[in-house]
């Protein structure tokens, strides 16, 4: 028997120090210059396709480190638990305390989704109602869209004066001072990376809206928020080494000075 020419432990080998690869990538590494190889080799292994980037990336469920809704990223590179973005955007609206209206939505999975909630209405996958002047997507399962439309009655009873993510709707200002507070006690990195996560959760325009919250140039909340979308956060010091005000040079102890008197 001949021994096999292509293994799938070149792909894992490629996957688990890169993270994610595209298709010539893993080609490459297959030793292989044909996409059908390469897939009857990643179906040996337990593999994922981004929703993003028109599924040009590939990773391994052991890589992936899937949030409480099914989502991880890296390199901004979009994967999902539930795989496609179809399937995703199912999955998130349909689970949904009180639905998604395509802009809360697209802060969630980080890309454009109208063609994919259409498709979905469509087919009668998904619910669309018109509440306070726009489409909310609900659960195709009545009384489930009937606890969202509940849920959503409450979320939109006051207007919103800060969105810190899809969930909250209402920023009170007692929220607000605990936030600004907790931003205080942080080192100078934390704060910076505290102020990226806050404005990935508010999406579009996150940058400015956290910076003006808590007083700091946007250009700082943008570099803690690519930081963590890079997962380019070694631990250790706060500033380089060499950063940071010169020490004083000490003098002796005063006990050991003599007097001059």
């Amino acid at each position: 028997m001949r021994p096999e020419r292509y293994h799938p432990d070149a792909l894992r080998s490629l996957l688990r120090q890169e993270k994610i690869a595209t298709m010539d990538e893993l080609k490459a590494a297959l030793g292989s210059a044909a996409d059908a190889t390469v897939f009857r080799k990643l179906a040996e292994l337990e593999y994922r396709t981004s929703y993003s980037h028109r599924g040009r990336y590939y990773t391994l469920d052991e890589i992936a480190r899937f949030d409480e809704l099914g989502l991880w990223s890296f390199r901004q590179v979009f994967f999902s638990r539930f795989g496609t973005l179809v399937a995703t955007v199912e999955a998130l609206v349909s689970s949904a305390e009180a639905g998604y209206d395509a802009a809360e939505l697209e802060t969630v999975v980080n890309v454009e989704v109208k063609a994919a909630l259409l498709k979905l209405v469509r087919s009668g996958r998904l619910f669309r109602q018109e509440v306070s002047g726009r489409y909310v997507y609900l659960s195709s399962d009545t009384a489930v869209r009937r606890a969202q439309l509940h849920a959503r009655s409450v979320f939109d009873a006051e207007a919103a004066r800060l969105s810190l993510g899809p969930g909250l709707r209402v920023l009170p200002e007692e929220l607000k001072a605990a936030i600004v507070l907790f931003y205080s006690l942080l080192d100078e990195r934390q704060r910076r990376l505290y102020a990226g996560l806050e404005a990935m959760k508010v999406g579009h325009g996150g940058d400015a809206q956290v910076a003006e919250l808590f007083g700091i140039d946007p250009g700082t909340v943008a570099r803690g928020r690519v930081e963590l979308l890079s997962g380019d956060v070694p631990p250790g010091r706060v500033r380089r080494e060499g950063g940071g005000r010169p020490s004083a040079k000490k003098g002796p102890p005063r006990s050991s000075r003599r007097s001059t008197s």
